[in-house]
């Protein structure tokens, strides 16, 4: 039997803990936290050399679906199947909605089904090798029915993982499921490390569609019914699948460990040491990242002088440390986390501050990601806003206009195409003009090269929402 292995990457989570560098509209695995490349990008590289290997399925919300789109053409893949969540509801029916559409798409005519590789879009595997081997033993216990977690061989009393208690570990190999454990408190976790037939639970799973959906009938009430429905009813959205909300907003909201994997009978774990992390914290990154001699990793333009075993990252300006020890100091144009290291795990807590406040760190970035390029807001005071906007080659912001606000820009590379009123003109660099209040406008770019330009707007009220859209090319409303 040559069954196809399809990656579903879900790609869904915030990454609170991560602030803020990672927020709600810009979460972490969009992010370069490790390589050059982003967290989502280096998930679907890394199976590359895999036999049989499908296109990739990546399962989001409708907030990112642009951000996805365009980080996997990046490396090239140019036609994703990509899911949009209507709300989240765990790993469960995010999986099952997964082998819905493969069935849909005719999938294996033969046994169980295609392999689905569930993978998380936020994890970091540095041993590509032994990743690879494990999804091999993986997928010859898959064809035979079995539903396959991966776990990690522990390196530590790690107490932000929950464990998989095995009938005797053989490590690379396959083991019978005794047990899945919560996270555990330091001393417990002590004691599964010494006890030596404990794993990592990885959230890294593989099983074939078929075996999955008929297990899920059996183990869930509902999550397979609802999930195919919405399937059945999506409808699609420029490059987007849109799975249809009403279906999907009635599944039970479950992981695929307590709704599945803790009753099957059919469960086994394949053992896993290739260097394995889910960078949930900036602890986390420090332990992975690359150590001078004083225990610091250092990113970005960093001073520091007597300074040990810390994390400092600063990408936009220069930031001196001196005579600190186990610290996080993550600096951003607009936000600054400094945090003893043993209090990292807090940083939800300031993510929680922020939204009940109302904040906007919370959620965006000064720099915003759109379909069409992007914008820095580089400047703000009492009724005007300086922004920087980059527009990509051919790309169209919508037809639109605002009622409290006017905007001057100014080309300063690039070509741009402009709809003001009833006048449409190209502009060159140095060169401007002005859109009054309550004027329908819409800016181009025809060329080539990116076209960067300086918005300035002024008004009595200048947020986001201050806009009536016309036309779209991005399907917003």
């Amino acid at each position: 039997m040559n069954t196809k292995i399809v990656p579903v990457i879900l790609s869904g989570g915030s990454g609170t803990r991560l602030w803020p560098l990672s927020r709600k509209l810009y979460p972490k695995q969009y992010l370069p936290l490790v390589e050059e490349q982003t967290m989502l990008q280096a998930t679907l590289q890394r199976l590359e050399g895999l036999e049989n290997l499908a296109d990739p399925i990546v399962i989001c919300n409708v907030e990112h679906r642009f951000l996805v789109a365009e980080q996997l053409q990046q490396i090239g893949i140019k036609n994703p199947i990509i899911l949009l969540e209507p709300v989240g509801k765990n790993t469960a029916p995010a999986i099952a909605t997964a082998a819905h559409y493969i069935e849909a798409q005719g999938g294996s005519s033969e046994g169980g089904g295609d392999s689905l590789l569930i993978l998380s879009a936020d994890h970091v595997i540095q041993n590509i090798s032994a990743f690879h081997q494990a999804i091999k033993t993986a997928s010859e216990q898959a064809v035979n029915g079995k539903l396959v977690t991966f776990g990690i061989v522990p390196t530590s009393p790690h107490t932000g993982y929950g464990y998989i208690k095995t009938e005797g570990v053989s490590y690379d190999s396959v083991a019978t499921i005794e047990q899945f454990k919560e996270k555990p408190s330091q001393s417990t976790a002590q004691q599964y490390l010494e006890e030596g037939n404990y794993l990592w639970n990885s959230g890294i799973f593989l099983f074939q569609s078929r075996q999955l959906l008929k297990e899920l009938a059996i183990h869930t009430d509902g999550i397979v019914e609802t999930t195919l429905q919405s399937v059945q009813n999506a409808t699609k959205d420029l490059d987007f699948i849109r799975l249809e909300s009403e279906a999907f907003a009635a599944t039970t909201s479950d992981s695929i460990d307590y709704a599945l994997m803790e009753k099957t009978d059919q469960a086994v774990v394949v053992s896993m040491d290739a260097g394995w992390n889910d960078v949930g914290t900036w602890n986390a990154l420090h332990e992975i990242g690359n150590k001078d001699q004083n225990n610091n990793v250092i990113r970005g333009d960093v001073i520091s002088s007597e300074t040990t075993n810390s994390y400092i990252k600063a990408d936009h300006h220069m930031v001196a440390v001196i005579g600190a020890d186990n610290l996080i100091v993550v600096d951003t144009p607009d936000a600054t986390l400094i945090a003893t290291k043993d209090k990292v795990q807090e940083v939800k807590q300031v993510v929680e501050q922020l939204q009940q406040e109302g904040r906007y760190q919370e959620q965006l970035h000064r720099k915003v990601y759109r379909p069409w390029g992007w914008y820095d807001s580089i400047d703000k005071g009492d009724r005007f806003q300086v922004k920087r906007i980059c527009v990509n080659p051919g790309a169209s912001l919508s037809l639109q206009k605002h009622f409290y606000r006017a905007e001057h820009w100014i080309i300063v590379t690039g070509t741009a195409r402009i709809t003001n009123g009833n006048k449409t003109e190209l502009l060159a660099e140095n060169q401007s003009t002005y859109i009054p209040i309550d004027t329908l406008h819409r800016l181009e770019n025809p060329g080539k090269l990116p076209l960067e330009m300086i918005e300035v707007q002024s008004g009595s009220y200048l947020g986001e929402d201050d806009i009536e859209r016309f036309d779209d090319h991005y399907g917003r409303e």
